[in-house]
């Protein structure tokens, strides 16, 4: 059989031009993952907490924030729409929802609300003070601190597509959500290369939040129904089977992000108890800015003073309100509200999450009344024992 015989500078030529592609092709490879490895330009945070727990006060300490773009509760849209549905089935739905709020691509509302053409459409809108100003609104400056009542007034009828057209212009997307139950749910997001996410885990006494749902009864009930599977059937949770499951979610959420947690959570989780941001403000909004790579203002500082620093515990009209309150006051009032047959029915469901959170429990009304009584242990790094934990309470 013949032989061919190929020149030697052929070859040469052939495994020169072969080796430089396949230094180009690595060049190209690690330049790629390189740039897939830096964070996103943008800061991400989600505020993860349940109803009547001082997440709208909390919401509003990020959304008067002149660099942070905010949404209150965007997964109503969700929850509204598919309310026969489950909590858990809708896990999914809200969570791509939040993704693409996370990345301001507002496309995500015309499967539940088609028909929007305004800024008014979107719920709760006007506590986000990124749509009551430039270049979402002209009425009001990214300085400005901004109210619901005058945002509602003046900036209303401006079109939905400044939702979008505003939240590019931010270097923080903040939203807040009632509406996880479980942790896992939001691993996608948190290894999710397009998002630089940080998660603010806000929670309170239950025997307060359950003192404060009472305020909000009605408006609670189609919520309480999709917590509880009825198919669509209001529920006032007059038997707490609600606050039940709130409570084992907290007891959830912070067992994964805190007992053996995925190294991708690594500080990206904080916790923050709702009376220890009322006894110390400052220092404890200071701790979550700096979590969240963000800097208080003097003119923040002035505000968060104020709104903290009120007369009396706030009106059952304001339950749904952020107006200036003895923020202390009321989160201590559910001992001078609630009848200790009440509290003690909440102890009972709510047992775990109250021991976890550090919370401490009372034996009689002599204790519930008694004010002088700290009810709030200090936080420390071992506080909380697995071992005395019962998931079944």
């Amino acid at each position: 059989m013949a032989r061919i015989r190929i020149p030697s500078t052929v070859i040469i030529i052939f495994v020169t031009v072969q080796t430089g592609f396949l230094l180009f092709m690595y060049a190209r490879y690690s330049s790629f993952t390189s740039h897939s490895e830096k964070k996103p330009s943008h800061v991400h945070v989600l505020i993860l907490s349940s109803w009547r727990s001082g997440s709208s006060f909390v919401g509003q300490l990020f959304s008067q924030h002149p660099s942070v773009f905010y949404l209150m509760e965007p997964a109503w849209h969700v929850w509204v729409t598919m309310y026969q549905s489950s909590a858990k089935v809708l896990h999914m739905a809200v969570r791509d929802l939040v993704r693409s709020v996370f990345l301001c691509d507002m496309s995500v509302f015309d499967a539940y609300m088609p028909w929007k053409r305004n800024l008014s459409d979107l719920f709760q809108w006007a506590a986000s003070r990124a749509l009551c100003s430039f270049p979402a609104c002209d009425s009001f400056q990214r300085t400005d601190i901004t109210s619901e009542m005058a945002c509602k007034t003046l900036c209303g009828r401006y079109p939905f597509s400044k939702v979008e057209e505003a939240c590019k212009t931010y270097s923080h997307v903040v939203i807040k959500e009632v509406r996880f139950f479980d942790l896992k749910v939001l691993y996608p997001l948190l290894i999710d290369p397009s998002l630089n996410l940080k998660i603010i885990h806000l929670v309170r006494d239950p025997r307060a939040v359950v003192k404060s749902r009472e305020q909000s009864v009605k408006a609670l009930a189609r919520d309480n129904g999709i917590v509880l599977s009825t198919n669509g059937t209001k529920v006032e949770d007059s038997k707490y089977k609600v606050m039940q499951e709130v409570c084992r979610s907290h007891v959830q959420i912070y067992e994964t992000a805190t007992l053996k947690p995925p190294n991708f959570l690594k500080d990206r989780y904080l916790m923050v108890r709702f009376e220890d941001l009322v006894r110390d403000p400052l220092s404890e909004i200071s701790e979550m800015y700096k979590f969240a790579d963000l800097t208080l203002t003097p003119r923040l500082r002035s505000w968060i003073y104020n709104i903290t620093h009120g007369q009396g515990p706030g009106k059952k009209k304001e339950a749904f309100k952020i107006t200036s309150r003895d923020a202390v006051s009321v989160s201590q009032a559910w001992r001078n509200v609630l009848s200790f047959q009440k509290v003690k029915k909440i102890q009972e469901v709510c047992k775990g999450a109250i021991n976890m959170l550090g919370y401490q429990l009372v034996d009689s009304e002599k204790e519930q009344r008694d004010l002088a009584l700290d009810l709030v242990l200090p936080r420390r790094q071992n506080q909380f024992s697995w071992l005395s934990f019962n998931p079944k309470e």
